[in-house]
């Protein structure tokens, strides 16, 4: 609940590695689950299924698997769990200089450079490239450690030339390095989270960050580009998407189940937010899947 401290996860590589890679699958799910963030770079593949991105203050639905690239210290919540229908998850993280200082500097790794700066924001890969590149990280399971690494180069270089990339934070997101900041904002994010289909009313989520109404709405917007309603409402909506896309429910019930108490507005915000009402989206689903 709100009294969840921010997880800073320390990542280290077995011993002999400069990198750390992980596969997981029904008989061994990825548990973290939390927000959190760490100063390595993050690579995610996950092979089907569908579910709920949470990366900086981006918030998301995706289907069909996903591939995520994920900057250094970008706070990010895991991208699945028992019920996402996934068949596996890959996960490939390092740090920034994992093969030195100067490695990524030389005039051939620019263009990784670049991508790592870009990373900031949150990549999601769609496409060709979410299918070439998922195989290519499936197949790091059955590489020995030099291998992996030359692979992991050869990826790397395949993202920085995508097409296929989408930022997911496109204005940033500058999350502060103040402890006291960085514990504010994840008492807020995992407290939406949690709680985004009751009503959160701004005295109370100011209250819990012991702030004044108008310095946390000035605080918030500063670190997420986002009023904290329009954080807060992003947030149904994309559960609004997960549910019209998996549940039998009425576009009604879709409405309130969200937290949205006025059907008109829901109508009104989804509509704004995916470019299509709730019946457009749901009948082009089904389309796609038939």
């Amino acid at each position: 609940m709100f009294t969840q401290k921010p997880a800073f996860e320390a990542i280290e590589p077995d011993f002999g590695h400069s990198f750390t890679y992980q596969k997981f699958d029904e008989n061994k799910l990825n548990k973290n689950i939390v927000w959190h963030y760490h100063p390595e770079i993050e690579l995610v593949y996950v092979n089907g299924g569908s579910g709920k991105r949470q990366i900086g203050s981006h918030v998301s639905y995706y289907s069909n698997g996903d591939l995520i690239l994920i900057g250094s210290n970008l706070p990010h919540c895991g991208l699945t769990d028992n019920l996402t229908g996934n068949k596996s998850e890959t996960v490939i993280q390092m740090k920034l200089d994992f093969l030195g200082s100067d490695f990524f500097k030389i005039p051939e790794m620019k263009k990784i450079q670049d991508l790592f700066e870009i990373a900031n924001s949150g990549i999601a890969f769609s496409g060709k490239t979410k299918k070439i590149i998922g195989e290519k990280m499936e197949v790091l399971e059955y590489q020995t450690d030099f291998q992996r690494l030359l692979s992991i180069l050869n990826i790397l270089n395949n993202l920085a030339n995508s097409p296929d990339g989408k930022l997911l934070n496109a204005e940033g997101f500058s999350l502060q390095t103040d402890i006291k900041d960085n514990d504010r904002i994840n008492i807020v994010f995992n407290y939406v989270k949690n709680n985004f289909k009751e009503d959160i009313p701004l005295n109370q989520i100011a209250d819990m960050v012991s702030m004044t109404v108008p310095s946390f709405c000035r605080y918030f917007k500063k670190i997420t580009n986002k009023t904290f309603t329009q954080f807060v409402n992003e947030y149904r909506l994309v559960h609004a998407s997960k549910l019209l896309a998996e549940k039998p429910l009425s576009i009604t019930e879709v409405c309130f189940e969200c937290g949205f108490n006025n059907f008109s507005h829901f109508n009104k915000s989804f509509k704004a937010f995916t470019g299509q009402n709730p019946s457009e989206y749901r009948n082009q689903l089904k389309t796609i899947l038939h």
